[in-house]
């Protein structure tokens, strides 16, 4: 799968990693504005990477093609997606991991972040890694195949950041929080985060994420 990724290369030489992955329908371009909502110290070392999902047809959008990480083909009564595309997805993600460790980077100095669909694909490829990773940050997601990847895990616990809006008509708060039990039942380290918003992110949500990131990856 081509990533197609966009690189925000840290303003010091990079020894920590942020790899961020967007939502359905969006673009690598849709968090970009956050790097710098996130006031991080002027001479930080973090590297960004914004992959781009394929554009293909969602099936519960009528076919409509559109950037997207796996096809949703049923909502009702439960979520049914294309576990092929998930899979490869998944790949994705850790094929990017392996090149940042290929370049220096520490898998302790590498978070996962993704928001709704993204961050589906980031805590299965956290989980699936077995690396001891800096975070990861699940933003207004859930965790499809989340349950019998945690039964085949054996490596690092985890320290995973949750944040929802308590008013997300797309995905509804507790599909979140189901993810968040899973890990935190099978020992990782969660931390759950609600805010007035529906399926977005808002100011609170970006300093919250700040006061997280700057703590895994120890900057000042």
């Amino acid at each position: 799968m081509s990533t197609d990724a966009l690189i925000i290369e840290s303003p010091n030489p990079a020894d920590a990693c942020v790899i961020w992955l967007h939502g359905l329908g969006a673009d690598r371009y849709d968090f970009v504005p956050v790097v710098k909502a996130l006031e991080l110290p002027a001479d930080h070392g973090v590297r960004f990477i914004f992959p781009q999902a394929p554009t293909r047809p969602v099936t519960i959008n009528g076919g409509f093609p559109m950037p997207s990480w796996f096809d949703i083909l049923a909502i009702s009564p439960q979520r049914v997606m294309n576990l092929q595309q998930l899979d490869e997805s998944v790949a994705m993600v850790r094929g990017l991991v392996e090149q940042q460790l290929a370049e220096g980077i520490q898998a302790e100095r590498i978070v996962l972040a993704g928001f709704s669909q993204g961050g589906a694909i980031v805590m299965r490829a956290a989980v699936d890694s077995q690396l001891p990773l800096a975070g990861v940050m699940a933003l207004s997601t859930y965790g499809p195949s989340l349950e019998e990847a945690l039964q085949q895990h054996q490596g690092p616990r985890l320290d995973v950041f949750f944040a929802h809006g308590e008013h997300d008509d797309i995905l509804h708060p507790q599909l979140g929080r189901q993810a968040h039990d899973l890990l935190a039942a099978a020992g990782h380290t969660t931390r759950w985060h609600a805010y007035p918003m529906a399926h977005e992110v808002c100011p609170q949500e970006i300093s919250d994420i700040r006061q997280w990131l700057t703590g895994r990856l120890g900057l000042r």
